[in-house]
C-alpha cells in the first residue's frame, strides 16, 4: 500500500467493502446492458473475483464470492444467475457509508467499464447505458455523467457509430477498467461547451511555471508524499494550495489511485476543477509525469 494511503486505510475497510458491492453492480449492468455477455465480458467479472480473493472470507464477501463463483462455474451467465446475484448486492448493500449520489457514481464508473470489457461498443450498449442514464439523473453535474451522457447522445444521434466514434468511446470507456484496481485514471477525457468537443482532461504537454503560481495536488504520487511535493513547489518559488478554487493554477493527478476513496478514479478536487473549467476559469490539469518533468527543467 502507498505510503499515503496507510492513514485512511483502518477507518475506511467498511467503505471499502460496501464500495466494491457498488462496483460490482455496476459491472454487472454494464457487460449486460445490450442484452448479451460474451466470454470477454464474463473474464472481466471473473476478473472481480480474484480481485476480492483475499476478502472472500469477510462478510459480506462470504456469501457474495461463492455465489458469483458458481454461476460463472460453466463459463455462462443466465439471466436467473443474473437476477440472483443483483438481489444479493441490494441487499448485502446500503448507504451507511456513501449517499445515494456517491453510490451511484461508483456504479457508474463500473457501469462504463463493463461496456467496453470486450473492446467492442455497440448502439444497443449505448443506448442501454442512455436509459440507465435516464434513471439516474440525480448524478447530472457529477463528473462524469454529464460527459458520458453528452458523449452517448451524440453519437446516438444518426443511429450508428462510425470508426472515429468508436475509438473515441472506447479510449474513454476502457479507463473505467481502473476501477477494478483502483488506478488512477491515465488517460481521462473531458468535454467542453455546447458542442461536443473531446480532449484530455489531463494537458497534453503543458506548460508549467512555478514562480508565483499556485498548486494543488490529488491522489497519491508514485514517487512523493504530499508534502515533499509541496515542498519542491515552495523551492521553485511556487505556492501550495490545499484545495481546489479560482486562484488555483495548477492541480496535479497523482500517477496512484486511493484505494479508500469513495471515487476510485479520482476525488472532487478534479470535479471541482472541471466545474471551474467550465465557468472559464484558466485552470490547468496536469499529470504527475508532467510535473515532474517541468519540474526537473527548472
Amino acid at each position: 500500500m502507498h505510503p499515503d494511503h496507510r492513514s485512511y486505510h483502518r477507518f475506511t475497510g467498511k467503505a471499502r467493502l460496501e464500495r466494491s458491492i457498488n462496483s460490482l453492480l455496476g459491472l454487472l449492468e454494464g457487460i449486460s446492458i445490450d442484452g448479451r455477455i460474451n466470454d470477454a465480458e464474463i473474464g472481466t467479472l471473473k476478473l472481480w473475483l480474484v480481485d476480492h480473493q483475499d476478502v472472500a472470507g469477510r462478510h459480506p464477501f462470504s456469501e457474495l464470492v461463492p455465489r458469483i463463483a458458481a454461476a460463472l462455474e460453466d463459463g455462462v451467465l443466465d439471466a436467473e444467475e443474473r437476477a440472483d446475484i443483483r438481489w444479493l448486492c441490494e441487499r448485502l448493500r446500503g448507504t451507511e457509508f456513501f449517499d445515494m449520489v456517491t453510490a451511484d457514481l461508483q456504479r457508474l464508473h463500473a457501469v462504463v467499464g463493463g461496456i467496453a470489457a470486450d473492446g467492442t461498443i455497440t448502439v444497443e450498449e449505448l443506448r442501454g447505458l442512455s436509459e440507465w442514464l435516464d434513471h439516474h439523473e440525480h448524478l447530472k453535474t457529477c463528473w462524469p455523467y454529464d460527459e458520458v451522457a453528452t458523449l452517448a447522445t451524440k453519437v446516438l444521434a444518426d443511429g450508428r457509430i462510425d470508426e472515429e466514434e468508436h475509438r473515441l468511446l472506447l479510449d474513454f470507456f476502457s479507463e473505467f477498467m481502473a476501477v477494478l484496481d483502483e488506478r488512477t485514471i491515465v488517460r481521462p477525457v473531458a468535454f467542453d461547451g455546447p458542442e461536443l468537443r473531446i480532449g484530455a482532461l489531463c494537458a497534453v504537454m503543458p506548460d508549467i511555471r512555478f514562480s508565483e503560481s499556485t498548486f494543488c495536488f490529488t491522489g497519491a504520487a508514485s514517487r512523493f508524499t504530499r508534502a515533499e511535493l509541496e515542498d519542491m513547489v515552495r523551492e521553485l518559488g511556487g505556492i501550495p494550495l490545499d484545495s481546489v478554487s479560482k486562484e488555483l493554477n495548477y492541480l496535479v493527478i497523482g500517477a496512484d489511485g486511493n484505494p479508500c476513496w469513495a471515487f476510485a478514479c479520482y476525488g472532487r478536487k478534479v470535479e471541482k476543477a472541471v466545474e471551474l473549467r467550465r465557468k472559464g476559469v484558466r485552470l490547468l490539469i496536469v499529470h504527475e509525469n508532467d510535473f515532474h518533468d517541468a519540474r526537473l527543467d527548472n
